[in-house]
């Protein structure tokens, strides 16, 4: 537990782009650990300050966590609850203790890129100046550039599949990576966890069939499979320079966030993915 002072590190924690939970004592009655006002932040695997230890604290970072892991962008809304600090909660204190849950952070949105190719380098600096934190994975080092900016974390990994346990809900997830069989591992595990906000692969109309029919004998249903969108990016901009691709899917992203419905690209229907 870190001995910097709440406030300092609430700052370093914005300065990092990194959410967390703002969980407050907003009031007290009786014997309690902490007097009203009494703050910690929870992020998620940190917990800085404290309210006073004991199975209320541990129910608090329990509680906190989960927020972490469901809350989405839109969806920061501060939870109040109220503790009895009796034998249920394994305190002898016996008073009563009233705690706010507050995200900080989460104006942003969390984007998953999957994939270091030239596409995704040239989306990279584009999407770093849109309220996005990125998460970009590839299994090569060499391909990421030499400097970043703050709210892109690279993630150099063996297994990419197994990263997307660790991703955050209503993450959006983009993949291109220079596998196609991998790329087809990551659509399988993305649609399996369905927890996304957003998923999108490039590709040509020729690679969604082959995927769509692929997904569908591994038992995937079509209403699932539509959730992918493939090929991605903005119809009216044509080319195929990574640039002109990157402001494409750029702009897909931007529509997605601001609340337009995409375009479905691809007419297939159910006869078509049992045949």
């Amino acid at each position: 537990m870190s001995q910097v002072s709440w406030i300092q590190q609430l700052a370093l924690l914005e300065q990092q782009g990194e959410e967390c939970i703002l969980v407050t004592v907003l009031e007290h009655k009786g014997s309690v650990p902490r007097d009203a006002g009494t703050k910690m932040i929870v992020t998620r695997h940190e917990l800085y300050a404290t309210i006073g230890g004991g199975h209320l604290e541990h129910l608090a970072t329990k509680m906190a966590r989960e927020m972490l892991m469901s809350l989405g962008h839109g969806e920061n809304k501060t939870h109040v609850e109220r503790f009895n600090l009796g034998a249920r909660l394994g305190q002898c204190c016996g008073g009563m203790a009233t705690l706010s849950f507050e995200p900080i952070g989460f104006n942003q949105h969390h984007l998953v890129l999957l994939g270091a190719g030239h596409v995704a380098k040239a989306l990279v600096n584009i999407v770093q100046t849109l309220p996005f934190k990125i998460t970009w994975i590839d299994e090569r080092e060499a391909e990421f550039p030499e400097y970043l900016p703050s709210n892109v974390r690279k993630l150099i990994s063996d297994d990419p599949v197994g990263e997307l346990k660790h991703m955050p809900r209503n993450s959006y997830y983009l993949v291109m990576t220079h596998n196609h069989q991998l790329d087809f591992d990551l659509a399988r595990e993305i649609l399996i966890q369905d927890t996304f906000c957003y998923f999108g692969m490039i590709g040509s109309q020729t690679k969604r069939k082959k995927f769509d029919l692929r997904l569908a004998h591994r038992g995937f249903q079509l209403e699932t499979i539509e959730k992918m969108q493939c090929p991605i990016g903005i119809a009216m901009i044509k080319g195929k320079h990574p640039a002109e691709i990157a402001v494409s899917v750029a702009g897909e992203l931007i529509a997605h966030y601001q609340g337009e419905i995409l375009e479905q690209k691809r007419p297939m229907k159910n006869h078509e993915l049992a045949g």
